[in-house]
């Protein structure tokens, strides 16, 4: 039975060979309109998508043939797996394919906000030179706090590992997970040791907003917050709080809660004004995963998981 699959997100060009190689006959139409997804699912077997669309119930009426959605990156929630799970629609995605790029990017941030490089360049451009006022902070003698253990989380430990810094990790999914990188805790015990935090979850019902409320409160220590996983995890009103309290010391955000920059409403506005003008926050647009080798890999992961499937 030949297999049919509809892309309908940009993708790397090794993508289309791969699939064909492998009995997999593609349709790649990356400039698709959800309207015309609606209108000739029916006839695929599959579903490639990134980021554009949304897959629920709406989209995939017509799909009465469909085995598989597979998503070329890490998070699902722009899938209904509810819906999904109904209707044995099988979900794969492929955090395996860019978790090098957000490890790295992740200490990248951490490496940046600790010795002030961001900051030092902005001022030398400016044509200061003040040594002193970016004397920097070493990591290995550091507590990192790692929260949400899958493969980011265990991938930023295992890199994380040769600074010779102390990494404890909490994973309410995994509470007694084993790893030679890391020291499993309660979220207790991080809030109470770490130095630096650092997001690694899903975007869950649970964890939209996990940082509202007394989430920053209740660090022992004054912190360094890294976030690379997904901006609405953590709403800026939060981080602002937190800063403005000192219980933020520094922030890296490769996420944002509204990543349509120029369409953000009041309240995020101001949010975002006040990290901005703080000087105290790197921002980068969502590219933690989004390397050169993870724009290929994620594609060799998710062939991999098709052809074991079909």
């Amino acid at each position: 039975m030949s297999i049919r699959c509809l892309v309908v997100d940009k993708m790397h060009e090794s993508l289309v060979p791969m699939l064909e190689k492998n009995g997999v006959e593609v349709s790649y139409e990356p400039s698709i309109t959800r309207e015309k997804i609606k209108n000739i699912i029916a006839r695929y077997n599959g579903l490639i998508i990134r980021s554009k669309t949304f897959v629920d119930k709406d989209l995939l009426s017509n799909a009465s043939h469909l085995k598989f959605v597979a998503r070329a990156g890490s998070g699902i929630d722009n899938l209904d797996v509810k819906y999904l799970n109904s209707k044995s629609i099988s979900i794969l995605n492929a955090p395996e394919g860019n978790r090098d790029a957000v490890g790295e990017h992740t200490i990248g941030l951490i490496l940046n906000l600790l010795h002030n490089i961001d900051q030092g360049n902005r001022q030398v451009i400016k044509g200061i030179w003040d040594r002193e006022g970016n004397r920097g902070s070493e990591l290995g003698n550091k507590t990192i706090g790692i929260i949400g253990y899958g493969n980011m989380g265990a991938t930023v430990a295992k890199k994380l590992n040769s600074f010779g810094c102390k990494i404890i990790a909490y994973d309410k999914y995994k509470p007694n997970c084993k790893s030679e990188y890391a020291q499993a805790v309660t979220l207790q015990k991080l809030k109470e040791e770490a130095d630096i935090v650092s997001l690694h979850v899903p975007l869950t019902k649970e964890t939209t907003g996990m940082t509202n409320g007394d989430f920053f409160k209740e660090f022992k220590k004054n912190i360094i917050f890294i976030n690379t996983s997904r901006g609405e995890t953590a709403p800026f009103a939060s981080i602002v709080e937190a800063m403005q309290t000192g219980k933020i010391i520094k922030a890296g955000l490769d996420v944002l809660e509204n990543e349509k920059i120029n369409n953000l409403t009041t309240k995020q506005q101001k949010g975002f004004d006040y990290l901005n003008k703080s000087n105290r926050v790197i921002f980068t647009p969502h590219v933690a995963g989004w390397s050169t080798e993870s724009y290929v890999r994620i594609n060799k992961v998710l062939v991999k998981k098709i052809k074991s499937l079909i």
